[in-house]
């Protein structure tokens, strides 16, 4: 029976852990050179359908990083063709998609997602690993309603989001009945993953610090009450993840939720002076990565240092491994952190 580290699932339920655990986003890909060879061969979809090679993927960076935790190699947009969104992965863009939502009458047109049909690869994948290769936990996730539903009105990527906002505003109907579709989805496609073996769930709300707080209370937090409630039968970890979204701190920390995952613009320290005393995600600057080693030493030391003051820090990027980072630069910060924080 192969052991597996619980310390990031102890340390995302609050409990004491010998050590600080380490895990970061987009780990499983981006900077590998192994990942980048794979990808002059088969797109991000192609890898995610073939189980063994998705599992590859997955499992690298916890054999080359030795962090705590693995998150499954696939994309937010993963579920959406089930339910009836032609979506494409284009290189250099992000996801782009054919037929936008644009009317209460597209989103009546959406379906349901059965994962063991429309997903099965991704079940099978997380078995894989779970079963057979991982000596850690597998961290599950789905993107959230309204990070979802932007990709889905805008047509792709947005750095303002007005038609989603417009569409928020002018359509609250179809605004409604979109969000309910996606939490069922998403809700869902969650469940599935929880039963095939992954052992903890990330919601990324990515870019729904768009949002300020009196419109995030009305067109979204109830929806994410509801999945994240719907999903505590599942007696795993929940955390929930968003970017430039530090003004939603205190929201997320009211979901029920375990783990509040922060970008890099909300320190730790002010996140626990705000009242937030649930488990902290994060929250390294990314760009960091890239600066000498006794500046990236400094900053993560005082990150260590705001998570050790109170029990439940989980090390983290405030955003995702970008391809410019050297695979040595996150296998030497994580062996940093392990040291540091055991001390």
């Amino acid at each position: 029976m192969r052991q597996i580290n619980e310390t990031f699932l102890k340390a995302a339920r609050g409990e004491k852990t010998d050590y600080t655990p380490v895990w970061y986003m987009r780990q499983a890909g981006r900077s590998q050179p192994e990942y980048r060879k794979l990808k002059e061969k088969y797109s991000l979809f192609e890898i995610t359908h073939q189980p063994e090679l998705c599992a590859y993927v997955t499992r690298l960076p916890v054999e080359e990083y030795n962090v705590d935790a693995a998150i499954l190699y696939k994309d937010i947009m993963s579920p959406l063709p089930a339910i009836g969104v032609d979506v494409d992965i284009k290189s250099g863009i992000g996801p782009v998609i054919s037929n936008p939502i644009r009317s209460v009458a597209d989103v009546e047109k959406l379906g349901q997602i059965d994962p063991e049909r429309d997903v099965p690869y991704v079940l099978e994948t997380i078995k894989l690993l779970t079963k057979e290769q991982l000596n850690v936990p597998l961290i599950g996730f789905a993107g959230a309603p309204f990070t979802l539903a932007s990709y889905m009105i805008e047509g792709g990527p947005s750095k303002n989001y007005n038609k989603t906002k417009a569409f928020m505003y002018t359509e609250p109907k179809a605004w409604f009945a979109l969000m309910d579709k996606l939490a069922d989805m998403t809700v869902t496609y969650v469940r599935a993953q929880v039963k095939a073996g992954a052992k903890a769930i990330q919601i990324f709300d990515s870019w729904v610090g768009a949002l300020n707080v009196a419109d995030y209370r009305t067109f979204i937090k109830p929806i994410m009450e509801r999945i994240f409630s719907e999903l505590r039968s599942e007696n795993v970890p929940l955390i929930t993840f968003g970017v430039g979204a530090s003004h939603l701190a205190k929201e997320w920390h009211s979901l029920p939720v375990d783990v509040v995952g922060l970008d890099w613009r909300l320190q730790i320290k002010e996140a626990r002076a705000m009242g937030l005393t649930k488990t902290l995600q994060g929250n390294l600057d990314p760009s960091l990565l890239l600066a000498p080693w006794e500046v990236i030493e400094e900053r993560v030391k005082d990150i260590l240092d705001q998570g050790l003051a109170a029990p439940g820090h989980i090390f983290n990027l405030g955003h995702g491994v970008f391809p410019e980072v050297s695979p040595d630069t996150l296998k030497r910060l994580t062996s940093f952190i392990h040291e540091y924080s055991a001390k």
